[in-house]
């Protein structure tokens, strides 16, 4: 008898357990999820339904079901086809810039002294710290055709002056290098840490055997490195082109003749420019589907091809 007493206790506080258990993550994650839901879900699912009608932004316009017709005229419209093309440019001209050329400037200053390897880091990661608007401020006073200095070192040389954010040739890969010059510092510090996180133990056995310092860079470093190069291939190729929205817009306009235009700025342009709302919708849905795919394709390959110390 004294058994059943004490047995039922422990077998009512098990079921309660039990039946607690489920519910108690759920409740950590609550707020995170309403997050999501209210700022990221909901708004995507308002936009899919807005790219199905024709509104033009005003509380009391009527909004009007166009069915499919928005994704239709974007896909015929030149300069969707235009910006689609830029924006390719954008991620292709950003990759050395926020890739490769991080990734060189990490391993070739690894092994500098402490302090001068400090200086150096805090010297190139500058640029990010600077407002976006600031920073394109003075990219235009330096690439003024009339008085940056840019332009005066050129005519010192005895060239003519270049029109950098004028030409349709050149405003481009401006903007590609303002942006890029922005982020070099973001990703070589990101280099730089996993750099340090490699074992010192195989780049001293590879010495050792008499390996080269190319030969330690590629058989080690660069395998080590691929998850993080990968990472940064990622970040580039999703918002790289969202990066250079601000100095599109503080430099360009998309202009001229809308060389430098990109989708990003194009969507902003149906919204708020022309505001039609339902073309920036349907750009945006387009948007959201076209960097999933790439997304998800870069994930399979990276869980394929890169390469851990475990």
């Amino acid at each position: 008898m004294s058994d059943m007493t004490v047995s039922t206790p422990r077998r009512d506080g098990f079921v309660t357990t039990l039946l607690r258990q489920p519910l108690a993550p759920w409740l950590y994650l609550a707020p995170a999820l309403v997050a999501l839901f209210v700022w990221i879900y909901a708004p995507l699912g308002y936009a899919l339904w807005l790219s199905f009608h024709e509104w033009n932004m005003l509380p009391f316009a009527p909004i009007r079901n166009v069915g499919t017709l928005n994704y239709e005229r974007l896909i015929e419209l030149p300069e969707m086809s235009q910006a689609l093309r830029n924006t390719a440019l954008y991620l292709v001209g950003l990759l050395p810039l926020t890739v490769a050329l991080p990734v060189a400037a990490a391993i070739l200053t690894q092994d500098l002294a402490p302090r001068w390897r400090n200086l150096y880091r805090g010297l190139i990661f500058v640029p990010l710290i600077i407002a976006p608007v600031a920073a394109a401020a003075v990219w235009r006073w330096l690439l003024d055709p009339g008085f940056g200095l840019i332009n005066m070192a050129i005519q010192g040389l005895g060239f003519a002056p270049v029109r950098f954010l004028q030409s349709p040739d050149l405003a481009i890969w401006t903007i590609i290098w303002i942006t890029g010059w922005k982020l070099i510092g973001f990703s070589t510090l990101i280099v730089s840490a996993s750099l340090a996180n490699i074992n010192p133990a195989l780049i001293e056995a590879a010495r050792m055997d008499g390996a080269t310092e190319w030969q330690v860079t590629r058989r080690i470093r660069l395998p080590l490195l691929s998850p993080v190069i990968f990472l940064l291939v990622l970040l580039t190729m999703l918002l790289g082109a969202q990066w250079s929205f601000t100095y599109i817009h503080v430099l360009t306009q998309g202009g001229p003749l809308g060389s430098s235009n990109n989708i990003y700025y194009l969507l902003w342009q149906f919204g708020f420019g022309s505001l039609a709302a339902g073309w920036a919708s349907a750009a945006g849905i387009l948007l959201f589907a076209g960097f999933g795919a790439v997304a998800v394709s870069l994930l399979w390959l990276m869980n394929r091809v890169t390469f851990h110390d475990n």
